[in-house]
């Protein structure tokens, strides 16, 4: 089945405050439509850190509704970048680094990674890919013991 792939990024480091969870990036579908999900693929995590003492930093993969603070509210709208398959209208929509946490989160993936130059590198395996349901979408947060930076992106198909 022909598929069409996106990816988003923060661009930039986000700033993580101590001990607070803030969710860095994130997707939603159907911002005019509720007729499609995401299909998350790969998501890339890195830390410019350069102290080995660094204590490690929650990450958590999460599926959202997006209830209350959509992307674009209480965030930095991102544009989602087309990198394969054929051009077709999404209506995805995505952003970075929220203020205000969206609604109703809930978490499909967690794992520590350290801030000391930690790197993470993940494709879901073909076939174990976590999807949305119609019209909502994921997050990537983030909790870290101490004030961190940190960057990401998100690869996605539409579901």
């Amino acid at each position: 089945m022909a598929k069409s792939g996106y990816v988003i990024t923060t661009g930039g480091t986000v700033s993580l405050t101590a001990a607070t969870a803030k969710s860095i990036l994130g997707v939603k579908s159907g911002a005019t439509t509720a007729n499609h999900g995401v299909d998350l693929k790969k998501i890339r995590v890195s830390f410019p850190g350069v102290t080995a003492s660094e204590v490690p930093v929650l990450i958590e993969v999460c599926l959202c509704t997006f209830g209350a603070n959509p992307p674009g509210t209480a965030s930095s709208s991102v544009t989602p970048t087309q990198v394969y398959g054929r051009t077709a209208s999404t209506g995805f929509t995505a952003a970075k680094t929220w203020t205000t946490e969206p609604t109703a989160i809930t978490v499909v993936e967690e794992f520590l990674l350290t801030p000391n130059g930690g790197l993470l590198l993940y494709d879901w395996p073909l076939g174990d890919t976590p999807d949305s349901p119609l019209g909502e979408g994921f997050l990537l947060r983030c909790t870290a013991p101490a004030t961190a930076s940190v960057r990401a992106a998100m690869w996605f198909e539409r579901a």
